[in-house]
């Protein structure tokens, strides 16, 4: 398959990651529970690192109610997909840092990361949505970050997941119909 051709296997097969990104919207509504809670900061940060862990099996168990091919190990851009998410990790040792050092903002510096690392998937699932929410998520992260309580932003981002996950949604339907006949062929 030319390059084209396996981005486009990628966002068909995989539906341009919905089910990562229903998931999150899971994690995000945990993470606003937690932050409503009279638990000491440090405390809500601990168990926000803790609820944002299950979020590769529930996109799994998603991926199956939707008909997703999770792993679609015949694509060699799989993999890096799967190198973009292992990128994200990294990055959380900011977020690691700023745990006990500026606890009431780990929140919003894990949103921004969260965001940032939706980038690259513009590109491989072909996705202007991907593109757009990557800019977008982490510009209102730190507005509503740096002036409001962290639940309002966890809403924000559950907000935000909902209608990234509609934007998909419409992005998948107008994936050209011939082309998904051939990959099946």
């Amino acid at each position: 398959m030319y390059l084209e051709e396996l981005r486009l296997d990628c966002a068909i097969k995989q539906k341009k990651g919905l089910h990562f990104i229903l998931a999150s919207i899971i994690i995000w509504g945990a993470v606003f529970f937690i932050h409503i809670t009279a638990l000491p900061i440090l405390t809500k940060n601990l168990l926000t690192f803790c609820f944002t862990a299950p979020l590769m099996p529930l996109a799994f168990l998603i991926s199956k109610i939707i008909k997703v091919d999770f792993q679609n190990k015949k694509n060699p851009l799989t993999n890096l997909g799967i190198l973009f998410s292992a990128n994200q990790m990294l990055y959380l040792l900011i977020a690691m840092w700023i745990y006990p050092t500026l606890p009431e903002k780990m929140l919003m510096i894990i949103a921004m990361i969260f965001g940032a690392h939706l980038l690259p998937y513009g590109w491989l699932y072909k996705s202007k949505s991907y593109i757009t929410f990557a800019i977008l998520v982490p510009i209102l992260s730190l507005i509503v970050g740096v002036n409001f309580e962290p639940y309002i932003l966890a809403v924000m981002m559950m907000i935000i997941e909902i209608f990234f996950s509609i934007c998909l949604v419409v992005e998948n339907k107008k994936i050209p119909a011939d082309f998904k006949f051939n990959l099946k062929h």
